[in-house]
């Protein structure tokens, strides 16, 4: 038997803006609210569905270093450019991380300065 990512857990200084900038980057919906967090997960699953929630809670003074962990997104209905047009109309920044230009995905800050990478590559969206 192995383990499965059920949750991930991204402390925040404000849980409700995050919560919304990562409903929409990743089509998920509010499933659960606490007085310290709230949970978003896929529609119609939630917790323990093929994907993994995101829980956002309260903490954090805010990023100070580079994240040990990023997550990595993959357009499911339109091509890179299209996508990345979209995350920054969301509220997405472009950052900095020492990049050449010459690489096949672009890094991103979320409202909170967290960096993850919008990937090149079409996935198809989980059913």
């Amino acid at each position: 038997m192995a383990c499965r990512i059920s949750e991930i857990v991204i402390d925040a200084r404000d849980p409700e803006t995050l919560a919304k900038f990562w409903a929409a980057v990743l089509g998920y919906v509010e499933i659960g609210r606490e007085p310290d967090g709230i949970e978003i997960g896929p529609p119609g699953t939630g917790f323990g569905g093929p994907q993994p929630t995101l829980v956002l809670g309260v903490g954090g003074s805010g990023k100070a270093a580079k994240l040990p962990l990023h997550l990595d997104v993959s357009p499911t209905d339109r091509d890179q450019d299209a996508e990345l047009r979209r995350l920054l109309e969301l509220g997405a920044k472009p950052a900095d991380v020492g990049q050449t230009g010459e690489e096949s995905w672009h890094v991103l800050q979320d409202p909170e300065g967290n960096e993850f990478c919008l990937l090149r590559t079409r996935v198809d969206p989980v059913p």
